[in-house]
This record gives structure tokens, C-alpha cells and sequence, in this order.
């Protein structure tokens, strides 16, 4: 090949107007697909097919994010949970010292960071307990359910039937009266809050959820505080085996807690070129739950958006600067996201064009979902902000073209994009499943288990090195690496900004019509 030539196509390429780029890339994505048997090589020994048509940066980056790089920040990841309690959750060395392992790479990379603090209230347990025939088993409460009164609820302790989907149709709790009971109910096949939703239709007054897999403890949700109705707390699968054998006994469940002021730190990494009132922005959470190492939820979105900011460097040749994030405690309710967000003026929101967010994108049992920017499924919330359809089908289109077949997820508002969506600006990004079931389509189509979570270790201890699915996390990865190189270089489907390339071509051609034209000096009799 012509290797100037070629040099020349690329440069050309990134002068276009990218408008015409996205709006045909999932079309161009098939053809794509076609190539991609012809392996590009790659560091360490891994092959990685060929990627679509697309901005020079884009293609670089995709080319330079490894998976063998991508793993070791999840090593150091899992060693620092280790030599900590066990943990990277909020408010604990774990954390800071995951905060300053991220912040050191960037700052060596070349980028402006900082770590600002920001306050939040922290829920503080003061009774989590079942107490059965005299005996007290430990509950953990779940996130938004409500409190109990001193001295706890009481009722007999009903089993629900023990089925594929327990609790999850209200048909599981025909044939047994369950006014005023405590409900016992088995993890899996749905969701918790549509477990809890049933029980409190069925007449119960609180939930007691048993464990599934083995484990000490684990921490559910119940979705969002107007599902919220019953207080709702999880055993382990060895205490849940022991209260199946005392269901009909008076039960008593105590749950409280209480609130104390405490503080946390974001990270927050700009290159130092480009754009500043175009600002392309990427995050993730680096918080683990308090139970676990939390090496897919989310070492698996810090780690490939840590890789890529590497790659990328602080100096790069961009047209729109890069900003990305590392948010603190989401796991206790997006609050680093939102401290971030509720900082930003409108004209300081209006800076930013666009957030792409990455949370648990290595799944064991994965799925391969992005978010549905444009409501195409019509399923739960509505779209985004104008702007997020198209980061879906740039997605979309890179992810068909090596191979991947995609679904929509609702926004839910479950992770960090929340709070940036809530004020108008496009988002985005990518989700390979939590504690979801997966559906036996899903299984013929990416492979895995059907009808068993996406994660099985999700919220739990064993949430590690071993709960990462890395042929996944690579194709997320290269993913991340693409998007942040496409609109690294335009955001114009986005937003309507175009590349300096662009904006100095269409410069050019109207100088030269303006000069071509021919000039009137009188007046025409």
C-alpha cells in the first residue's frame, strides 16, 4: 500500500463532516463485519478484528487499548480490597487508596486532575436482625427500604413457594393467606423490588429475602423510594436453608438505622487540549459495595476507562477536550455524580456535549447492552436528551462491526449518568447486566445461563477476579476506546458542533465563492 496515500485518507476522513460519519455507520457496520476476519494485531498476542470506517483517533485508540493492560488495573484493583478489609467501598483506605491509584496514573499520563471532596450522609445500621423461635439471624437491610419501629415488626414467617421465580407473579402467593405475615422468599428470577412489590400486595408487613448462592451476606435494592413499601432485609443461603424449616413461627424483624455526616472524593482527569466548551465527558463509579472487592461492579468500568484515558494521554491531538471521572459512592445512591453535577452552573453544564458511562461492562453472565438513548424499545423511562440516540448507534454500529450482537437497556436511572441526563445533557454508554435474569434468547444469542443473573456475585464477597468475563470486558473496552475517539474528534450528530477541520473548510469554500463572485461598483441605469 501506498502508505502517504493512506496517510492522506485518514486526514481526509477527519475533515469530513462527521454528521454523514454516524448517520451511516450502523449501515456501513455489515460490510464492516465482513472484514473483520482479517485480524488487526494487537500487544500481548491478542488478535483484534478489524474496526469500521471511522476518525483516525478512534481507530488508534481502539488499536492501543489492551486487554492484558485493562486486567492489571484490575489486579491492583482486587490487591488493594485485599490488603484492606476486603473492601473499596466509600469512607474506607480501600477507597482512597483506589482514588490514589487512578489519580497517579493520570497525573503520569500528563492530564490536569483533581480530587474534589464532597459531603454525604451515610446510613448507619442500628438493629438489622430476624428473631425466630428465640434465635437471632443477621439481616442486611436493603437500599430504600424502610425502617421498622424500635422493637421491630412481628408476624408468623410465611415461605413463598420455592419455584423458578419465587415472588415474582402474585399467582406465588395463591393458596396461602398472607395478611400481616413476615414473607420469606427465595433470591432470583426477578427483581427485588418486584418481589417486595408482590408481597406487599399479598397483605405481608416485611420481607425476608434468603440467598441463593453461597455467601456470608449480600445487598439488594429495592429500586426506588416509591417501590419502597415493606422493610425489606437479606440472610445468607446457610440462615435462609435453617428459617425454610421454621416457617409458621412468630417472627420478629428489626431494622434501623440512622445517618452521620461524612466525606469522599471524585476523580476527575481533563486533557489538556482542546475544546473546553465542547467537553467530552466519561465516567465511571470506583466505589465497591462494603461487601466485596467489587472487581466487575465496578473495577471493570474504571478499569477500561483508566486504560483508555492512558492511552489517550493528557496532551492529545483532539478537537474537543476529554474529561473523565471516577465517581465516589454511588454505590450508596449516585452521590458523587450528583455533588458533581449539582456544582456545575447552567453555562458550565452547557460546556459539557455529551456523557458516555461505563458500569459493570464484564459481567460472567453477561449481556451486551447499551442504553437506550432513543427510546427505540419503548420500555420504562422515555429517552434521553437529544443527542443520546446517536451515542447509542455509535455503540451500536462499532460494536455489530466486530461481531457483537446488542439490546437496548432502559435508563433507569441506576447509575451515574442520572444526574447528567436530569439536566439536559446527551448520555450514553454501555451494561452487560447486574442482578437481572437472563432470558433463554439471550442465552442462544451470547451464550451464558439462562435463567440466572448476569451477575451472580453482584453485591457479594465474591465479587473478585474471578467474576470478570474478559473476552467481554475486551470487546466493552475497545468499545469505551472507539466512542471516546469519535467524539474526542466531532460531536456534530450529538450536538451540532462540528470539527475545526470542518468549520475551517466551510471558512475556505465561502472565501472562495465570495471571491469568485462577480462585483457590482455603480449603480445599474
Amino acid at each position: 500500500m501506498d502508505i502517504p496515500h493512506a496517510r492522506r485518507l485518514d486526514e481526509e476522513v477527519d475533515s469530513l463532516s462527521f454528521s454523514r460519519w454516524q448517520r451511516s455507520v450502523v449501515i456501513a457496520a455489515s460490510a464492516a463485519l465482513a472484514l473483520a476476519m482479517a485480524a488487526t494485531p494487537a500487544q500481548a498476542g491478542h488478535d483484534k478484528p478489524a474496526v469500521p470506517a471511522g476518525p483516525k483517533l478512534a481507530k488508534q485508540l481502539v488499536k492501543d487499548v489492551t486487554l492484558d493492560n485493562t486486567h492489571r488495573h484490575l489486579r491492583a484493583l482486587q490487591r488493594i480490597a485485599d490488603t484492606n478489609g476486603g473492601t473499596r467501598a466509600a469512607n474506607t483506605r480501600g477507597y482512597d487508596a483506589s482514588v490514589d491509584y487512578v489519580a497517579g496514573k493520570l497525573r503520569g499520563a500528563g492530564f490536569r486532575v483533581t480530587t474534589p471532596s464532597f459531603d454525604y450522609e451515610e446510613e448507619v445500621a442500628d438493629a438489622e436482625v430476624a428473631t425466630v423461635a428465640g434465635v437471632d439471624y443477621l439481616l442486611v437491610k436493603m437500599a430504600l427500604s424502610p425502617l421498622t419501629p424500635v422493637g421491630g415488626i412481628t408476624g408468623e414467617l410465611a415461605l413463598v413457594p420455592q419455584d423458578a421465580d419465587p415472588a415474582c407473579t402474585m399467582d406465588d402467593f395463591a393458596g396461602q393467606d398472607f395478611t400481616g405475615t413476615i414473607a420469606l422468599i427465595r433470591r432470583g428470577g426477578c427483581s427485588f423490588e418486584i418481589k417486595q412489590l408482590n408481597a406487599y400486595a399479598a397483605g405481608a408487613v416485611a420481607v425476608v429475602v434468603m440467598n441463593n448462592v453461597p455467601g456470608a451476606r449480600f445487598v439488594g435494592t429495592l429500586g426506588n423510594e416509591a417501590s419502597a413499601h415493606l422493610p425489606t432485609g437479606t440472610v445468607s443461603q446457610v440462615d435462609g436453608n435453617t428459617l425454610v424449616g421454621l416457617a409458621g413461627t412468630t417472627t420478629t424483624v428489626d431494622l434501623r438505622s440512622h445517618n452521620e455526616n461524612r466525606t469522599t472524593r471524585n476523580v476527575i482527569a481533563e486533557t489538556r487540549t482542546g475544546r473546553t466548551d465542547n467537553v467530552v465527558m466519561a465516567g465511571a463509579h470506583l466505589d465497591s459495595e462494603v461487601l466485596g472487592p467489587g472487581i466487575n461492579d465496578n473495577g471493570t468500568g474504571t478499569a477500561a476507562l483508566l486504560e483508555t484515558a492512558l492511552q489517550l494521554g493528557g496532551r492529545p491531538k483532539v478537537n474537543n477536550a476529554v474529561r473523565f471521572a471516577w465517581w465516589g459512592a454511588e454505590e450508596l445512591g449516585l452521590l458523587g455524580s450528583e455533588a458533581y453535577v449539582a456544582g456545575l452552573d447552567f453555562e458550565e453544564q452547557l460546556d459539557i456535549a455529551l456523557y458516555l458511562n461505563f458500569d459493570m461492562i464484564g459481567s460472567p453472565n453477561h449481556g451486551y447492552f447499551i442504553y437506550d438513548g432513543d427510546d427505540s424499545d419503548g420500555v420504562g423511562a422515555g429517552p434521553g436528551p437529544f443527542g443520546s440516540g446517536h451515542i447509542e448507534q455509535t455503540f451500536a454500529g462499532f460494536l455489530s462491526a466486530i461481531g457483537v450482537q446488542t439490546e437496548g437497556t432502559d435508563f433507569t436511572g441506576r447509575s451515574d449518568y442520572g444526574p447528567f441526563i436530569a439536566v439536559g445533557i446527551p448520555s450514553g454508554g454501555l451494561f452487560t447486566g447486574g442482578d437481572g435474569v437472563k432470558t433463554a434468547a439471550q442465552a442462544a444469542k451470547w451464550g451464558g445461563t439462562a435463567g440466572i443473573t448476569y451477575d451472580p456475585c453482584y453485591h457479594i464477597a465474591c465479587d473478585n477476579l474471578g467474576n470478570v468475563n474478559r473476552p467481554v470486558l475486551e470487546r466493552n473496552t475497545d468499545a469505551v476506546a472507539w466512542a471516546v475517539g469519535v467524539y474526542g474528534t466531532s460531536t456534530e450528530d450529538v450536538n451540532g458542533v462540528p470539527p475545526r477541520s470542518a468549520r475551517a473548510a466551510a471558512r475556505a469554500a465561502s472565501a472562495r465563492t465570495a471571491a469568485a463572485a462577480p462585483h457590482s461598483h455603480g449603480a445599474v441605469a
